[in-house]
């Protein structure tokens, strides 16, 4: 099937699909269409699907591609991908809701909440004493759970002992080192705080609130036959493979992990970020108070480098980001994927490279869900940078 079509199916589907963040099926920015199928055509992505939305309504919805390729099963609206780290931010945002109600403050200590912290013990022999802004931000240094044990896991608490046998990477505070037990430790302080398993308490207060019913640590049967296949692209005949789904994620008997453990749909995150693009409101609903939104999104790392293009091949670019909690935000655009986004845009991409970016200055949001697991790098890929400048371009000329 020809993807030309493909993008007929995707029309069809969004005007028989009721979107309650817009309240209508949304237009197709110029561009944006045909940039995603030229990536198809040469094998970067199976398929994807590109959303932007304001503040009250989506701008462009548009799919290209397929959700499977043998089984010529398009791309659709309502098509669930593994969102991987596009958790965190929702990580943060639990934190952050429970600190609104004064029953807790990331200034805090985590052993204020996880007890077991206090014996945790630095590199130079000190006493640790974490912050929680310090495991939202990757600067704690906190050891990485891996192994048998962690396999093991049923719940997020049997990952406390884990993090705590592996021996701390660094001083906290000396440098940013991004790390999945920290985030992991947030959703574990939501849970003894709350009184409630992470996945309920996220479910309760952010996804029925904001209509995301897609979104899930667990997918059912139903939804997981609008699961999309992944695929890693092969270096040697440049054609795409299926790969198995990640075995950590996703199954009921596995911990509801915060740094990584999400399923969610294009149009589901795009609400999300509505929330935040309206400063912790959705409709009218407060879910988060303006200055919670604010310190998510304002960097807490100082002028430590920071963030995924620090490296010579992505251009060394550390210092133009930094990180709020759960969130990368970027201070000063660059060339590349960030170079139409305003400084103070935040968002987080993740391992499969699927992507949100909320840019407050200009007042939109952009998601992207594609699935290849084989990315040099997820977040500098040429679909996001694509993606998001077709949409500016197209921004610009409606504003003109």
């Amino acid at each position: 099937m020809h993807p030309k079509p493909l993008a007929a199916i995707c029309a069809l589907a969004v005007s028989l699909t009721a979107l309650p963040a817009a309240h209508a099926a949304s237009p197709k920015f110029p561009g944006v269409g045909p940039a995603m199928e030229s990536f198809v055509a040469k094998n970067e992505v199976a398929g994807a699907i590109t959303v932007v939305v304001d503040r009250n309504k989506v701008l462009h919805l548009e799919c290209n591609g397929f959700a499977d390729r043998a089984a010529q099963r398009p791309i659709k609206p309502d098509t669930l991908f593994w969102i991987a780290s596009m958790t965190k931010p929702v990580t943060a945002t639990a934190i952050l809701m429970l600190q609104d109600e004064g029953r807790l403050n990331v200034a805090d200590p985590v052993e204020k909440y996880l007890p077991e912290f206090a014996s945790l013990m630095t590199p130079s022999g000190k006493p640790a004493h974490l912050t929680i802004t310090q495991i939202l931000t990757h600067t704690s240094g906190l050891g990485e759970a891996g192994g048998p044990a962690a396999q093991a896991a049923k719940t997020l608490a049997d990952l406390v002992p884990i993090w705590l046998a592996a021996p701390m990477q660094y001083e906290p505070g000396a440098k940013w080192s991004y790390t999945q037990s920290g985030i992991n430790a947030a959703a574990r302080i939501v849970e003894v705080v709350s009184g409630m398993t992470f996945d309920a308490f996220v479910q309760k207060r952010l996804f029925h609130p904001l209509g995301m019913k897609d979104t899930t640590f667990y997918p059912t049967q139903a939804q997981r036959k609008r699961l999309v296949t992944a695929y890693a692209r092969n270096k040697d005949t440049g054609t795409l493979d299926p790969v198995r789904p990640r075995p950590e994620f996703g199954p009921k008997d596995r911990p509801p992990q915060g740094n990584g453990g999400l399923y969610s749909t294009a149009t589901d995150y795009a609400k999300f970020c509505q929330m935040l693009l309206n400063r912790g409101t959705y409709h009218g609903h407060r879910l988060l108070t303006a200055k919670a939104v604010t310190f998510m999104s304002t960097p807490q790392t100082g002028d430590l480098p920071t963030g995924f293009f620090q490296s010579e091949a992505f251009g060394r670019h550390g210092t133009n980001y930094g990180w709020g909690l759960g969130t990368c935000v970027l201070r000063t655009p660059h060339e590349g994927v960030a170079a139409k986004l305003s400084p103070g845009t935040f968002g987080h991409g993740g391992a499969w490279g699927t992507q949100a970016w909320v840019d407050p200055v200009r007042g939109v949001a952009y998601v992207l869900m594609v699935q290849r697991s084989n990315f040099p790098n997820s977040d500098a890929s040429d679909v996001r940078r694509a993606f998001q400048s077709a949409a500016a371009d197209a921004l610009a000329a409606r504003d003109r």
